[in-house]
């Protein structure tokens, strides 16, 4: 059989490292969520620790939309076998959603099967 240099395609595993409290953003003084009977709270979307896999670039099932849209070109860089030379270790990144309130960092890593 002719593998014809066909790459393997990687997976990306994405680890959820840090939730950050509202108290930390606005200094102790959390605002009431507009429309919500209550003050901010950390992001419910995701719980340090928790991993997934994107396979193929495509969302995993339960991962935050909004995060999604806003990580995923780092995710596209290591799903084409680039790097963050100078700065990240070969096939990983740190990077994070946009959510100003309560974001969340996150870690990228190329694995392959």
């Amino acid at each position: 059989m002719c593998s014809l240099g066909v790459k393997k395609i990687p997976k990306i595993k994405i680890t959820v490292l840090k939730r950050v409290d509202p108290s930390v953003i606005f200094d102790g003084d959390v605002p009431n969520w507009p429309g919500r009977d209550g003050r901010y709270t950390v992001c419910a979307s995701f719980e340090e620790g928790q991993e997934f896999v994107a396979v193929r670039g495509r969302k995993p099932e339960g991962f935050c939309s909004h995060a999604w849209r806003d990580i995923s070109l780092d995710l596209q860089v290591l799903y084409r076998g680039g790097n963050f030379d100078g700065w990240m270790k070969k096939g990983e990144m740190i990077t994070c959603c946009t959510d100003g309130v309560r974001p969340v960092s996150f870690k990228m890593e190329r694995i392959e099967d």
